[in-house]
């Protein structure tokens, strides 16, 4: 009876060893996933919280479009065409200085590249590519006041910018210190405007040159203007108060110059607002005492 007593107390140890055999193995696996839901949890933490400190939970502007030139290719009358077409990507700001070298001399003028870096950048690569050598100035308006320059068309177009918004004489948020006060209020450009003259109906920019030589003049607000002239304008003054001439020869209000004027070069300078770099000075020897 004793025996199986015993027996009975064995099996009963037996299966309680085995109970908590199992139940130490379901804690340690309770006690491992706890772990990991507790490290994936520490880790989102700080994932969310890195993300918030960076700035990642604003809201963030939309993405800039930076300015481009839209080139459209054209196929150009009673002239060359010229291969390729300027690069869309151009620097939009700056100031350069055109020099224009003719047969009576060399005309300059500042460039200022906002309101018309399209237009500077065009005509910096015709330049490049001697479009404007030994061309003419081809148009003279006395009504309109301007000279037109660089008889030949390009292979390209591009829509009109830098057209003033406001009559020169009238109120603006900044009036430019060169207009005459003479100036006729309804003129929108003032003596000395460089222009980009109009192709086919005026609704596309070319590439000739066109140079007001006077105040007072009736052009509307639809040419896109690159910079001013700063010397030599009694070049283009000359050849303004020749006058013109039409097919037959006949004096006429608009028509070819009666005076020729041709291009040899044109050149356009690097940016004269950006910094240059001052050449450190080198310090003079000092003498040595003479021996005595």
């Amino acid at each position: 009876m004793a025996s199986r007593t015993n027996r009975a107390r064995q099996l009963e140890r037996a299966r309680a060893e085995r109970r908590m055999a199992r139940l130490a193995v379901q804690q340690r696996q309770r006690r491992r996933v706890q772990a990991g839901i507790g490290g994936a949890v520490a880790l989102i933490v700080v994932a969310v919280g890195a993300t918030w400190l960076l700035g990642g939970f604003e809201n963030k502007p939309a993405p800039v479009t930076l300015p481009v030139c839209n080139w459209t290719a054209r196929e150009p009358v009673g002239s060359p065409a010229l291969t390729g077409l300027p690069p869309t990507d151009v620097p939009t700001s700056g100031v350069r200085q055109i020099i224009i070298n003719t047969s009576f001399g060399e005309i300059r003028g500042i460039l200022d590249v906002t309101p018309a870096f399209c237009g500077v950048a065009s005509v910096d690569f015709l330049a490049k590519a001697n479009f404007y050598n030994d061309t003419t100035c081809h148009h003279l308006d006395t009504a309109a006041r301007t000279l037109t320059c660089g008889s030949r068309e390009p292979s390209y177009q591009f829509d009109q910018e830098g057209v003033p918004h406001n009559p020169l004489g009238t109120a603006s948020p900044a009036p430019d210190p060169s207009v005459s006060p003479d100036a006729d209020p309804s003129s929108y450009y003032a003596k000395g405007a460089i222009l980009l003259d109009n192709l086919d109906a005026g609704a596309t920019t070319g590439s000739a040159l066109m140079f007001v030589y006077d105040d007072g003049s009736p052009l509307p607000d639809g040419y896109t203007k690159i910079g001013d002239i700063t010397t030599g304008m009694e070049i283009i003054e000359r050849i303004a108060a020749a006058g013109a001439v039409d097919d037959t020869g006949a004096a006429a209000a608009t028509g070819t110059p009666a005076e020729d004027l041709k291009i040899i070069s044109v050149t356009l300078t690097a940016d004269l607002s950006a910094p240059t770099s001052t050449p450190t000075a080198t310090p003079e020897a000092t003498a040595s005492p003479s021996a005595s």
